[in-house]
């Protein structure tokens, strides 16, 4: 076990967490809500939070990131809180994480682990399982100079264990690629299943919705509030892991397909970003996504930013005609703060829709709104020779694709629909294509 984890076993672990406020970190954000966030994360595993503080870091010093003195002010701190574990709110080098428990005498956590932690405990699907041991295998494969205890020894061995003169930690480095490896074919036959059940729902003409947001932001609440479904939805940093997907009424009585997501965070883990990406396909193909938002928190517009910007990570087209803000947690707001956010609303670009999902408020109007952006022209016949893939490709970036017949000679029939607009600059840019309806 990584001396890097966090004993499930122990009744209580008290903890002390720190956020490191250096110069170049991303200034937006305040200080003391950053470290309000971190105590968060420590609390959704259980941590009981002794001590938290914003630690000024001027300069960086490889071996500690922190100076000398502040090591012991904080060592200090660590014993009189009879701490068990020190979360540092920040990414630490495996040395510097040595180092830290060494100093401190007590398990040290990074923001990375932290969040992997979480993750680990929380994820529910077989999806969401191999998800996560691949972005903790990814993360610990870099920290074995410093998690094993043995790694000093060389040994023989055959098999597995490694050839004459193999390094305990080589041997730990293999099994791991291994390991990886292993996990890696079997995510690409989870998303296979996942990618044949998307087109089986693709063949179902209904507009599938997306749900995304900053973790606790009340995505899990909204969903229950719009489906009637009974989703795990609590007050706690991701609470919601797996994604679920459950059927929508919108105003017409036209059924839609709801998803709720994984929250994402600030400084979100680049290995949580590459594991999560085929959980997160929900999102780039739905056909309309609902930004939710903490309209009451004082970070909202910080919060938005970093979804905005994992999101660009993910490749997931920023297109505002399928975007629709959703400003959550109104029911919070004193009445002169509601009418403020109430004229925001109406301003904004991409639009927003004010909303309370635990009361319900402006939850019709969500759905109109919803409703509005789904609306679909009557859908055509494409004929498309072989050796038209640019022509395809337009019109799956542009208009919704219902149904896909290729024929032996390599020719396409493609029912799609499209906006007149759009429907008009198909014909004009491919007019070898064959265009039958509109």
């Amino acid at each position: 076990m990584s001396s890097k984890s966090i004993d499930r076993a122990a009744p209580v672990q008290g903890a002390v967490v720190l956020h490191p406020d250096r110069e170049g970190r991303d200034q937006s954000r305040d200080p003391q809500a950053r470290l309000d966030e971190a105590v968060g994360l420590a609390l959704a595993l259980d941590l009981e939070v002794r001590e938290a503080i914003v630690a000024p870091l001027r300069k960086l010093t490889p071996a500690t990131l922190f100076g000398k003195g502040k090591v012991e002010e904080i060592a200090a701190t660590v014993r009189a809180a009879e701490a068990d574990v020190v979360v540092v709110d920040d990414a630490l080098t495996p040395v510097q994480q040595r180092n830290l428990e060494t100093a401190w005498k007590a398990k040290v956590i990074d923001r990375t682990g932290l969040i992997l932690e979480i993750f680990a405990r929380r994820a529910r699907t077989r999806e969401g399982r191999l998800q996560v041991e691949l972005a903790r295998l990814s993360y610990e494969r870099s920290r074995l100079v410093r998690t094993w205890t043995h790694l000093e020894r060389q040994r023989g061995g055959f098999g597995v264990m490694g050839g004459p003169g193999e390094t305990q930690i080589e041997t730990d480095r293999r099994l791991i690629a291994e390991k990886i490896g292993k996990l890696k074919r079997e995510l690409v036959e989870v998303r296979r299943t996942r990618t044949l059940q998307r087109s089986a729902r693709r063949r179902v003409p209904f507009p599938t919705v997306a749900l995304v947001g900053y973790t606790n932001a009340g995505k899990s609440t909204l969903f229950n509030r719009l489906t009637h479904a009974e989703v795990v939805a609590e007050d706690m940093l991701f609470a919601t892991l797996d994604p679920t997907l459950r059927s929508l009424k919108l105003p017409d009585g036209r059924p839609a397909i709801l998803s709720d997501t994984v929250g994402f965070i600030s400084d979100l883990p680049h290995e949580l970003v590459e594991a999560f990406r085929a959980t997160l396909e929900e999102v780039r193909e739905a056909d309309v996504i609902l930004h939710v938002r903490d309209i009451a928190s004082p970070e909202s517009q910080a919060e938005a930013r970093d979804v905005r910007t994992v999101l660009a990570r993910l490749g997931v087209e920023m297109d505002e005609r399928r975007i629709l803000e959703v400003w959550n947690k109104i029911d919070r707001l004193s009445s002169e703060d509601g009418e403020q956010v109430a004229g925001d609303a109406r301003r904004a670009h991409p639009p927003a829709i004010p909303v309370s999902a635990v009361t319900g408020e402006g939850c019709e109007a969500l759905l109109s709104a919803v409703a509005d952006l789904v609306d679909e022209a009557p859908p055509v016949d494409v004929y498309a020779p072989a050796g038209e893939g640019a022509a395809i490709a337009w019109l799956y970036r542009h208009g919704r694709v219902l149904e896909r017949v290729e024929g032996k000679d390599g020719s396409v029939r493609i029912s799609v629909s499209l906006d007149p607009q759009a429907l008009g600059q198909f014909e004009q840019q491919f007019p070898q294509v064959q265009v039958v309806g509109g």
